[in-house]
């Protein structure tokens, strides 16, 4: 195997060490633990500080902060990512009693799908019993889910699961139980495949459920037994929107800021806990599913609305308006009319606009000194034009008078269709407690200016945001 390849696999692999916690459910494209301790180390944050990670995902930062005893909060608008950070980072059950209530759900489970012919606790092959009162979502729900993301029986055997646990089930372990659900329902009994976006793999007529969720509550209640002790570390996680986050976040309380945005391109993350999401009930209908997606930073087509004003924040930045350019000009070459194709444009204006208002909102709840941390990555999925994305967000923040610290490079990755190198990046900003214009004297005419107005462009030393 390629040096390279080992060596960008090693920076982002969940190591053994790490288990605890963290693998209890993760997306495929989480960042690793280690890269949080890593950045936590270098700016000395301590328990005495407040970390705050605005896009905490499943929360990899979270968990990491109170292993170390640093207190945290976390946003997050997709409900099933912001249900898995609280519990991830919800250490109080008792290890016995979760799994004594656990094994008690599951033989319930078992014997109601024993009257319907299906055996699953000791998993065999299923040999023709007939099936009756089969289990399975309404119609609406069945729209809401990739198309034969689960088979027939699979889904029967989770919704009866998960009533058994819903009626049995006991306050205080309920939410580690269902997100062993989660983890146990894509990992063992759909047909999901990630790589990276997901899709549908091998078709499953038949998969074990009962016995991978024990499996998966036993492992959890091994971790709890050893984090217990960290139980108390303060941590708070709110389902919301990374542009408003005044009303979660006290002012001027956040030391340190380490998070991983979504990047421009086509992946939809509403799409990679969906089957997950319907079946814990975190969406019921379109309209729920709308809701959730107007709430998330536009980083792909199908969360793009007419209603949408981001673009506004970044028409004073040539960059951007050069790429966007570009891609529509490529497409326009290309002969590419499908409605999300002629929305690539808009949607790379709306993203680093929507960054751009994040960047805003934050600096009033930063400390004086406050370091901040953005894992991002290159993008070149929109008609192989290449986005430079921590170079870009980088300069937004330079603008709005933060002080880029530097650009670390992570890993590289190739892209698939161009074969070009591209880079994920750690963009490292400052907050002074005041605009910061690079090689300027603070300027007071600039310091009350909106992001909705065009903004002055500073120059960013390229050498720095390369190096």
């Amino acid at each position: 195997m390629d040096a390279t390849k080992v060596k960008n696999s090693r920076a982002n692999k969940l190591q053994a060490e790490d288990r605890a916690a963290h693998d209890w459910y993760r997306f495929v494209l989480s960042f690793p633990p280690h890269l949080v301790r890593q950045y936590l180390d270098r700016f000395g944050i301590n328990r005495e500080m407040l970390v705050l990670d605005p896009f905490c995902g499943t929360g990899t930062t979270l968990v990491e902060c109170k292993k170390l005893g640093v207190p945290s909060v976390g946003i997050e608008a997709n409900p099933m990512a912001h249900f898995a950070s609280m519990v991830k980072t919800d250490w109080s059950p008792s290890p016995g009693q979760l799994v004594k209530n656990s094994v008690h759900v599951a033989e319930l489970a078992a014997d109601l799908l024993e009257k319907s012919g299906i055996q699953d606790m000791q998993f065999f092959t299923h040999q023709g019993h007939s099936i009756n009162g089969r289990r399975t979502l309404g119609p609406e729900q069945m729209q809401l889910i990739l198309k034969d993301s689960i088979s027939p029986l699979p889904l029967h055997k989770a919704l009866a699961l998960l009533d058994c646990l819903q009626n049995s089930g006991r306050p205080g372990l309920m939410n580690h139980q269902k997100l062993a659900f989660a983890k146990s329902l894509v990992d063992d009994a759909s047909n999901l495949r990630f790589g990276p976006e997901v899709g549908v793999g091998k078709m499953k007529e038949d998969a074990p459920l009962l016995n991978p969720w024990i499996e998966n509550v036993q492992s959890m209640a091994q971790d709890l037994g050893s984090l217990r002790v960290d139980r108390d570390v303060p941590c708070r996680v709110v389902c919301g929107d990374a542009r408003s986050l005044e009303d979660h976040v006290d002012a001027r309380s956040i030391d340190f800021v380490f998070t991983s945005p979504p990047y421009p391109n086509e992946k939809d993350y509403t799409r990679t806990t969906r089957l997950e999401s319907v079946l814990l009930g975190f969406i019921k209908d379109k309209k729920e599913l709308r809701r959730f997606k107007q709430s998330l930073i536009r980083s792909n087509t199908r969360n793009v609305y007419k209603a949408d004003t981001d673009d506004r924040n970044v028409a004073w930045h040539a960059e951007i308006q050069r790429i966007a350019d570009e891609i529509e000009q490529r497409r326009v070459q290309m002969g590419k009319t499908s409605g999300f194709e002629r929305l690539y444009a808009r949607t790379t204006r709306l993203y680093f606009g929507g960054m751009a208002r994040h960047l805003e909102q934050l600096k009033g709840l930063l400390r004086p000194g406050a370091h901040l941390a953005y894992v991002v990555g290159d993008q070149a999925s929109y008609l192989r034009v290449m986005i430079r994305t921590g170079q870009l967000l980088a300069e937004i923040a330079e603008s709005l008078g933060y002080h880029v610290v530097g650009i670390d490079l992570f890993r590289t990755r190739r892209a698939t269709a161009t074969r070009a190198q591209l880079r994920e990046e750690v963009v490292v900003l400052e907050w002074k407690g005041k605009p910061y214009w690079k090689g300027t004297n603070d300027d007071p005419e600039t310091t009350n200016t909106s992001i909705a107005s065009p903004v002055k462009k500073l120059n960013v030393c390229r050498a720095l945001v390369e190096r």
